[in-house]
């Protein structure tokens, strides 16, 4: 018979039970949009199909910094630090801010109307990084959420992590991909009316910019004792 504890070691994931609870809690909370489903349904109504796929990708390839640094326990100095927190949560502010003032005041009807290029997609996708990396937000709920999910006993927090952020993101992919098609789809036929697209236009700067305000406000959590 081998001694107690010396299948530990073998053991790297979560028991099947936590595994299905932990997504089955993924889901419930991916389906409720928030800011990063926001940003997506707004890049998706505003340049197409593509272009919302784009910004999916972007964002969640934002999600997987976080991830990683939740494992590292970078996530958790972030949060401890009043400086670092600031930092991250104001430039992230700034940054979405900006994109709402640019399409506030920078781009023309036509511009507005043409097809979405292979450029606006890389554009997307880069934006979507940059978003979710400089969300604080995101950061805070890795250390809220997996911790209950997470079991010593069965092999390295650092790969039980890794493992539960990659199912969250491969969640994630397929539940905004369907926000991404679906609202691209309802914004293609509103934009048959007339003033549709400069109003969409309009209607997109003002969620950035409200996003950004939201960033601004977020508040660091209390240091335990």
């Amino acid at each position: 018979m081998s001694p107690p504890g010396c299948l530990r070691d073998d053991l790297q994931v979560p028991r099947s039970s936590t595994f299905a609870l932990f997504a089955a809690a993924s889901l419930a909370l991916l389906v409720v949009p928030g800011p990063a489903v926001l940003f997506i349904v707004t890049r998706s109504a505003e340049q197409g199909r593509r272009v919302g796929l784009a910004s999916v990708a972007g964002v969640h390839v934002g999600t997987v910094v976080h991830v990683v640094a939740a494992a590292a326990g970078l996530s958790a100095l972030l949060v401890s630090s009043a400086a670092a927190f600031s930092v991250v949560k104001y430039a992230g502010a700034a940054y979405l801010v900006l994109l709402g003032l640019s399409r506030l005041l920078g781009r023309t009807k036509e511009s507005a109307q043409a097809a979405p290029s292979t450029a606006s997609a890389g554009r997307a996708f880069r934006q979507g990084v940059v978003v979710n990396v400089l969300n604080p937000k995101t950061a805070l709920f890795f250390l809220a959420f997996m911790p209950p999910f997470l079991d010593p006993s069965r092999g390295p927090l650092f790969a039980q992590v890794l493992l539960l952020g990659m199912t969250f993101i491969t969640l994630g992919l397929f539940s905004d991909g369907a926000y991404a098609v679906l609202a691209s789809y309802l914004a293609r036929r509103w934009r048959r009316r007339a003033r549709a697209a400069r109003l969409g236009e309009r209607a997109s700067g003002l969620v950035y910019v409200g996003l950004g305000v939201v960033a601004a406000l977020t508040r660091r959590p209390a240091p335990t004792r």
